[in-house]
C-alpha cells in the first residue's frame, strides 16, 4: 500500500468559457506553388504499403508510375501517408486523387501537421470541421484551400472513409511557398531585453507581434514597466494568454487593472501560436491565433507613462509595479517584432540596444514527447508490468474536459482485486482491492474485455490526452506500442493530442456561460433573459404591443427590441390602454429653471435614459408612433434673435444634430405649437417666447418626428439680461404600436411569392411568423445555397415541417397537431437551427428537437433570394395570409413589397377568429385594418380587454338607479298608464353578475322593479344571510332563495351570479355554493321598471324584509354590477354616451379589493349628489330631463345662483393672489429651494393679474 502511495502523478486540466470572435486569416500574396512534385522518393513514409508499387512514393498527384498510386497493406482508420517537405514552408491548399484506373480512393480524410514528425496536429476548416471530404472516384482531383494556412515540414494524410468495394487508394498535391523565420529558444531561466531610443518611439501606439511554442503552461511573453506604476504584460497562464495593460498606481492584478483580457486555450501543446497586440490610444485589438478581442478603454487611458526598454520571456528585474506571482518563459519565439523592430534579429546580431539575459539559442529544440489521444469511453492502452519488483509506480501528464473517467487500472497478481485511479466529479479518486505485492498488467482506460469484471468503474472510460508516460521508472515508446511491438490499445490516436477547446470560440450567445465535455459544450443561460441550446431566443417580447396581445395589464416589463439580436433587454413600462403605450423614462423630468446665460455661456441640460441609444432606436423604430413633450417656460428669454434667425435656444436629438422647432410632427425650424396653430400670443411671431415679454408664458408641444427622437440635450442662451429667466421640463419618451407585428400579407395563388435578401444565419438562425390558411399544403418559406438550404412549409394540414442542410445532409423535423391547422386561424411558428440543434415549435405543442451530429459542418451558407409564401419553382406555394414575419430578430416588410408585388396583397383580415377569446367578461371583437379591438359597450368591464371592473363605493344613503323607461320615447296617443308603454319588456330570463364587500346587515345589493308590482330583490338579511327573492306574480308571495352557511356582511369580497330560465333559477355565490330552485310565483318578470343599487327611495309592494333593507340601502362596495347588457356602474361613473342613470348620495369610483371601504373617497372620481327632497324630478339625470316649466325656473335659479358664487370666489382669489404677490416680491432675492414649486407659484400671480385684467368683461 506504501509503494503505491509513493507513485506520482501530475495533471494539466485547462477549462476555459471566454468569449471570442473568429477571424479568418487569408493570404495577400502568390504562394501557391505546387511542392510535392520536385520531392524525392525519400521524402514519402506510410503506415504500411499493399506491395512495392503500391508505396508511398506513388502517391504524387496525376501520377501513374507503379499502381498509380498509394494503397495501405490494411485499409482501416490507423493508416497514414506522409511527407517531408524538407524544412518548413507554408502549405496553402491540398489537393487527392484515388489510384489511377482502379477502385481505390478515399472519400474523407484528417489533414495533419507537425514540425519534427512527432507530435502531430490536426488541421481545421474555417467552420471547425476536422476532416476534409475526400473523392468520389479514381481520377478525379479534389482541391481545398486552407484558410488560415498551415507553416510546417511534415503533413500526414489519414484516411477515415473510403470506397466500401475497393480499398484506401491516394495521390496528393500540396500547395505553398517557402516559409521565412528568426527563431529564438530560452530555456526559462533566459530573456531578450530590448533597449530604445526615446524619440523614435510614440507613447499611445504600440504594435507588438509574435509566435511561440511551448510544454509549459506559465510563463512571461513580454513585460514594459514605468515608475508610477503603468506597464503592459503578456502572460501565459494555464495554457491561456493574458494580456495586462495597467495605467496608474494599481497593482496587478487588482480590480483596479483597466485592461485584463484572456484568449486562447490549450497554448502548451508544443505547437506554433501567433500572437497580435495593436494599442492606438484607448483602443487595443489582442490576437491570438485567428480569434481576436477589442477593447475600448475608458477614462485617462491614452497615455502610458513606461520606460524606453521591453523584456521578452521574463522579468529581469521586476519593479515595483510587478506584484503578482510570475515565471519566466520556457520554450521558443519567432518573428518577434515590436513597433516594426525584429528583436531576434538584433539579438543574432548582437547589436547593443539588446541585451541577452541566460542562455539563448536561435534554433527551435524539438522536443520528444509523444502524446496518446483515447478518442471514447471505449478506448484503452494496455502495456505489460514489470515484475520482480515490490512496488508499484505510475507517472503520466493528462488533460481532458469530462469530469469523469478511469485513468488506471492495474489487476494484482497475488490477490483477487485491483488498483483504480479515476476522476470522479473532477476529482481524482484511488481504489485499491486487496493489494497484494506484484502487478501484471497495467491498462489506461478500461478495456471491454481480458479484465472481466475486476476493471470496475461505473464513471465510463477516460477521454482525453496523456503524455510522458512512465511506467517503473522506465519511459513508455508510444511509438513501438503503434507499431504493435509492445503492449495492445484500442481506439486510440498516438502521436497526437486531439483535444480541442468547444468553448473557443464561445458560441453561447449573450453571456451564457459556456461548458464542455469531450464531445460537446453546453450553454448555462441563467441569468441572462434568453433561452435555448446557445441562449440565442430572448425571453420577453419585442414590444409593449405583444404583451397586450397576450393579455398581460398595464405595468413594467422587459422589452427586447431586436429579439434575438445583439441588444439587451430594458425596463420599462407599458400602459394598456386601447392602444399598447410604451413609456421610457430619464433623469430630467423634474422642472429645470436657468439663469445668467448668454450665447458665450450657454446653459446645457442632459438627459440619460433607462436604456441605451441602440435600444431607445430600435424601440422607436418598431413603434409606429413616438412623441415626447417638451415644455420650455420664458420670461424675457427667446427661443430666436428677432433681427438676424439665429437660434438662441435649441434641443439636441438622437442624430446629434441640432433642432429649433418646438412642436408638432414636422420639424419646421424656429416654429412652436401656438406658430402651427395660429394662437401665439404676439401674431408676428411663431413662438410665444420670442414675443421676448416680461412675464412668464410658455411654448409647450408634442414632438412627435421619429428620427429625431429622443431628445438628449437642451441648451438655453438668453437668460443673461435683468428680469431674464427660463425653464423647461420634458416628459418621458412615448411610442405606441408595433409596426412588425401586424405587418401581414396575403397571398392568393400558389405561384406567387414575395422575395427579399438572402437570410445571413451562418451560426445561429430563427425564424417566427404566424400564418392562417384554409389550404392543406404550401411553402411559408425557402432560401437555398449551392447545396445548404432552409425550408418551412406545411406539409399537410396537421404538420408543419423544418427542412434544413448545411453541409452534412438534408434534416427535417416536423410538428403534429391532434387538430388540423388549416382551420383559418392564426397559428405560430418558431424554428431554430444553432451549432448544437435545430428546432420547430408551432402555438403551444411540445417543440421537436434534432441534435447536430458531433464534428459535423456548422455554417449554413445561403447565396439565393429569400422567398416567402413560395419557392423559386413557383411550385407548392402558399395559400393564406403570414403575418410578423421575423428572422434573427429582424422583421421583413411584408405590406411593402406586397404593393408591388402581383398576386399578393397587403394585410390581411380575420383576427377576431384567433383573438377574440382575449375580449373578457361579453366584450365584443372587432375588426380594424390592422389587428382588432375589444368593444366593452355591454359589458361591466372596461380596458382594452374588458377586463378592468368598475366598481364603486356606496356611502350611506346612496343610490344608483337605472331606469329603463327612459329607453323609449312615449308615444302622444299613448295611454296614461305607465304599464301600457312597456307591454313588450317582459323578461322570461335574465343573467345577473356582481361582486360586493360590506359589514353591514341588513344591506341591499340589487332590486329590479315593474310597473306591475312584480321585482327582483337581492339582500342581506339581519343575520348575514343572502337572500335572492323573486316576485313574479303580484298576486302571490315572493319566492325566497335562502343562502345561511355563513354571513356575507364579513368584510370580504363575494361574488355572485344568478341566471335564470323562466321558472329555473341556478345561483353561484363565490364560486363554490351553487344551487338550482325552481319558483313558484311564475316565469316572467313583466314591465320592468328601474334598477336599484343601495338605497330603495320609493316604496311600493315589497316583502318586509326587502323593504328593510332597502330602507338602510348598502354601504361598501359593489363591482362590476350587470344584468343582461346592462351595466349600471357603468353607466353612472364612466358614461361613453347619455344614459338614464341617476346617482344619488355620496358614489364614489373605486377597487373593491382593496379592504377599507372608507378609503375608496380618494380614488380617481367622485359622483356626489344632493339627495334633494321633493320632486323625483331633481334626481333625474340631466341629459334625459323632462322639459317642464318648474324645471326651467329651477334651472334659471340654479345659474342666477352659480354666477354670484362665482364672482364671490373670484374676488377672494384676486384678494388673495395680491397679498402673495407681495409677499414674494419680498423674497424674490431669497435662494430658491424647489425650482418647479417657485415656477408655479409665479404663473399663478401672473394668472391672477391676466384674470383680474379680464374680470369686467366676466
Amino acid at each position: 500500500m506504501g509503494s503505491v502511495a509513493g507513485a506520482v502523478l501530475k495533471t494539466l486540466l485547462l477549462l476555459s468559457t471566454q468569449n471570442w470572435n473568429r477571424v479568418i486569416a487569408g493570404n495577400s500574396y502568390d504562394c501557391d506553388e505546387p511542392l510535392v512534385s520536385a520531392l524525392s522518393p525519400a521524402s514519402f513514409s506510410s503506415s504500411s504499403e499493399l506491395s512495392s508499387s503500391h508505396g508511398p512514393g506513388f502517391a504524387r498527384l496525376n501520377r501513374r508510375d507503379g499502381a498509380g498510386g498509394w494503397s495501405p497493406l490494411v485499409s482501416n482508420k490507423y493508416q497514414w501517408l506522409q511527407i517531408d517537405l524538407g524544412e518548413r514552408m507554408e502549405i496553402t491548399a491540398v489537393a487527392t486523387q484515388g489510384g489511377y484506373g482502379s477502385s481505390n480512393w478515399v472519400t474523407s480524410y484528417l489533414l495533419m501537421f507537425s514540425d519534427s514528425g512527432r507530435n502531430w496536429k490536426q488541421y481545421r476548416q474555417e467552420d471547425s470541421i476536422w476532416g476534409f471530404s475526400g473523392n468520389a472516384n479514381a481520377d478525379s482531383v479534389v482541391y481545398y484551400r486552407l484558410q488560415p494556412s498551415i507553416k510546417a515540414r511534415f503533413l500526414r494524410f489519414i484516411p477515415l472513409e473510403w470506397n466500401p468495394r475497393g480499398r484506401i487508394g491516394m495521390r496528393i498535391e500540396v500547395f505553398g511557398c517557402a516559409y521565412r523565420s528568426e527563431v529564438v529558444d530560452l530555456d526559462g531561466k533566459s530573456s531578450l531585453v530590448y533597449r530604445f531610443d526615446q524619440n523614435s518611439l510614440s507613447p499611445i501606439k504600440d504594435v507588438i507581434s509574435l509566435k511561440f511554442k511551448t510544454m509549459q503552461s506559465d510563463g512571461i511573453l513580454l513585460h514594459r514597466e514605468g515608475q508610477n506604476g503603468d506597464h503592459i504584460t503578456l502572460d501565459l497562464r494555464r495554457g491561456k494568454l493574458f494580456l495586462l495593460i495597467n495605467s496608474g498606481e494599481s497593482k496587478l492584478p487588482s480590480a483596479h487593472t483597466l485592461i485584463n483580457l484572456t484568449l486562447g486555450s490549450l497554448l502548451d501543446d508544443q505547437h506554433w501560436h501567433s500572437v497580435l497586440i495593436q494599442r492606438l490610444g484607448r483602443q487595443v485589438n489582442f490576437t491570438v491565433d485567428e480569434h481576436r478581442h477589442h477593447f475600448h478603454a475608458q477614462g485617462e487611458f491614452s497615455y502610458l507613462d513606461l520606460d524606453y526598454e521591453i523584456s521578452f520571456g521574463g522579468i529581469p528585474a521586476p519593479g515595483k509595479s510587478v506584484s503578482f506571482p510570475h515565471k519566466n518563459f520556457h520554450g521558443c519565439l519567432e518573428n518577434l517584432f515590436y513597433n516594426g523592430v525584429d528583436i531576434i534579429d538584433l539579438a543574432k546580431q548582437q547589436k547593443p540596444e539588446i541585451i541577452t539575459m541566460g542562455n539563448v539559442s536561435f534554433s527551435c529544440s524539438q522536443s520528444q514527447s509523444v502524446p496518446v489521444t483515447f478518442l471514447s469511453p471505449r478506448s484503452y492502452l494496455a502495456l505489460p508490468g514489470f515484475s520482480g519488483e515490490d512496488e508499484l509506480s505510475a507517472t503520466f501528464q493528462f488533460r481532458t474536459w469530462n469530469k469523469a473517467g478511469l485513468l488506471l487500472f492495474s489487476e494484482l497478481q497475488l490477490v483477487s482485486g485491483g488498483l483504480l485511479l479515476f476522476l470522479n466529479d473532477g476529482k481524482l479518486k484511488l481504489n485499491l482491492y486487496q493489494p497484494g505485492k506484484l502487478p501484471s498488467d497495467i491498462t489506461a482506460g478500461c478495456p471491454d474485455n481480458s479484465l472481466g469484471s475486476k476493471c470496475k468503474n461505473p464513471l465510463g472510460g477516460f477521454q482525453g490526452c496523456m503524455r510522458l508516460i512512465s511506467v517503473s521508472n522506465k519511459v513508455v515508446d508510444l511509438i513501438s506500442v503503434q507499431q504493435g511491438s509492445l503492449g495492445n490499445f484500442s481506439d486510440l490516436q498516438i502521436d497526437s493530442c486531439g483535444i480541442t477547446d468547444r468553448c473557443l470560440p464561445n458560441y453561447c450567445e449573450h453571456g451564457g456561460e459556456c461548458s464542455q465535455s469531450w464531445n460537446t459544450f453546453h450553454c448555462n443561460c441563467a441569468n441572462t433573459g434568453y433561452t435555448g441550446a446557445t441562449c440565442h431566443n430572448s425571453i420577453y417580447e419585442q414590444s409593449c404591443e405583444s404583451y397586450k396581445h397576450r393579455g398581460n395589464t398595464s405595468g413594467f416589463y422587459y422589452i427586447d427590441s431586436d429579439g434575438s439580436g445583439p441588444l439587451e433587454p430594458f425596463l420599462l413600462y407599458c400602459n394598456m390602454t386601447e392602444t399598447a403605450w410604451t413609456v421610457i423614462q430619464h433623469n430630467g423630468s423634474d422642472l429645470t429653471r436657468v439663469r445668467n446665460t448668454n450665447p458665450e455661456n450657454p446653459y446645457a441640460g442632459f438627459f440619460e435614459y433607462v436604456a441605451s441609444m441602440e435600444q431607445l432606436q430600435a424601440t422607436i423604430n418598431l413603434a409606429d408612433h413616438c412623441e415626447q413633450e417638451l415644455t420650455y417656460y420664458c420670461k424675457k428669454s427667446r427661443l430666436a434673435n428677432k433681427q438676424d434667425g439665429r437660434p438662441l435656444s435649441w434641443w439636441v436629438g438622437r442624430t446629434n444634430e441640432t433642432q429649433t422647432y418646438w412642436g408638432g410632427s414636422l420639424p419646421d425650424p424656429q416654429k412652436c405649437t401656438c406658430g402651427l396653430e395660429g394662437n401665439c400670443i404676439d401674431s408676428q411671431y411663431y413662438c410665444n417666447c420670442d414675443a421676448d415679454r416680461n412675464e412668464w408664458t410658455n411654448d409647450t408641444g408634442f414632438l412627435s418626428y421619429k428620427e429625431h427622437l429622443p431628445v438628449r440635450k437642451i441648451v438655453v442662451t438668453d437668460t443673461g439680461r435683468p428680469h431674464s429667466e427660463a425653464a423647461y421640463k420634458l416628459g418621458p419618451l412615448l411610442c405606441r404600436g408595433d409596426r412588425s407585428f401586424w405587418n401581414s400579407a396575403s397571398f392568393n395563388t400558389e405561384a406567387s411569392y414575395l422575395h427579399f435578401p438572402t437570410f445571413h444565419g451562418e451560426l445561429s438562425a430563427d425564424v417566427s411568423f404566424f400564418f392562417k390558411t384554409t389550404a392543406s399544403s404550401g411553402v411559408f418559406l425557402e432560401n437555398l445555397g449551392i447545396t445548404d438550404f432552409i425550408r418551412i412549409e406545411l406539409r399537410s394540414p396537421a404538420v408543419v415541417t423544418f427542412s434544413f442542410d448545411v453541409g452534412n445532409g438534408p434534416f427535417e423535423i416536423s410538428v403534429q397537431s391532434p387538430t388540423h391547422f388549416n382551420d383559418n386561424q392564426w397559428h405560430h411558428v418558431k424554428v431554430e437551427r444553432n451549432m448544437k440543434e435545430a428546432t420547430i415549435q408551432v402555438d403551444q405543442l411540445l417543440p421537436k428537437t434534432q441534435p447536430a451530429p458531433t464534428d459535423g459542418h456548422v455554417l449554413l451558407q445561403l447565396n439565393s433570394q429569400l422567398f416567402v409564401g413560395g419557392t423559386a419553382t413557383r411550385q407548392r406555394g402558399f395559400l393564406g395570409c403570414i403575418r410578423s414575419l421575423q428572422l434573427n430578430g429582424m422583421s421583413l416588410d411584408l405590406e411593402e413589397r406586397a404593393k408591388v408585388t402581383p398576386g399578393v396583397e397587403p394585410g390581411c383580415r380575420g383576427h377576431c377568429s384567433s383573438y377574440g377569446k382575449l375580449c373578457l367578461n361579453g366584450g365584443k371583437c372587432r375588426e380594424k385594418l390592422s389587428g382588432f379591438s375589444c368593444d366593452c359597450t355591454f359589458s361591466a368591464y372596461t380596458g382594452p380587454f374588458c377586463s378592468k371592473e368598475i366598481s364603486a363605493y356606496f356611502g350611506s344613503g346612496s343610490s344608483v338607479i337605472y331606469n329603463f323607461q327612459e329607453n323609449y320615447s312615449l308615444s302622444k296617443n299613448s295611454s296614461s298608464h305607465a304599464a301600457s308603454f312597456h307591454g313588450d319588456m317582459k323578461l322570461s330570463r335574465e343573467m345577473i353578475k356582481f361582486s360586493f364587500r360590506t359589514a353591514r346587515a341588513p344591506s341591499l345589493l340589487l332590486y329590479v322593479s315593474s310597473f306591475y308590482k312584480e321585482y327582483l330583490s337581492v339582500i342581506i338579511a339581519k343575520n348575514g344571510s343572502l337572500q335572492i327573492r323573486y316576485k313574479l306574480n303580484r298576486y302571490q308571495e315572493p319566492d325566497v332563495v335562502n343562502f345561511d352557511f355563513k354571513s356575507m356582511a364579513d368584510g370580504q369580497l363575494h361574488h355572485v351570479e344568478i341566471n335564470r330560465e323562466e321558472g329555473v333559477l341556478f345561483v353561484e355565490i363565490d364560486d363554490n355554493a351553487r344551487r338550482q330552485v325552481h319558483l313558484s310565483s311564475g316565469t316572467e318578470l313583466s314591465a320592468i321598471k328601474s334598477l336599484v343599487l343601495g338605497r330603495i327611495s320609493e316604496y311600493t309592494d315589497v316583502d318586509q324584509e326587502t323593504a328593510l333593507a332597502g330602507a338602510q340601502g348598502f354601504l361598501g362596495c359593489l363591482s362590476a354590477v350587470q344584468l343582461g347588457h346592462v351595466a349600471p356602474l357603468k353607466a353612472a361613473l364612466q358614461p361613453s354616451h347619455p344614459a338614464p342613470v341617476t346617482v344619488s348620495g355620496h358614489v364614489t369610483e373605486s377597487s373593491c379589493v382593496s379592504q377599507a371601504g372608507t378609503d375608496a373617497t380618494s380614488r380617481e372620481r367622485t359622483h356626489s349628489f344632493a339627495d334633494h327632497s321633493g320632486t323625483r324630478d331633481d334626481r333625474e339625470p340631466l341629459a334625459n330631463a323632462i322639459r317642464s316649466d318648474s324645471a326651467v325656473i329651477g334651472g334659471l335659479i340654479a345659474v342666477v345662483i352659480f354666477i354670484l358664487l362665482c364672482i364671490a370666489a373670484i374676488a377672494v382669489r384676486i384678494y388673495q393672489q395680491k397679498r402673495l404677490y407681495k409677499r414674494n416680491e419680498a423674497k424674490r432675492s431669497e435662494n430658491v429651494d424647489s425650482a418647479e414649486a417657485v415656477l408655479k407659484s409665479e404663473l399663478n400671480i401672473q394668472s391672477a393679474v391676466n384674470e383680474n385684467q379680464k374680470e369686467y368683461f366676466f
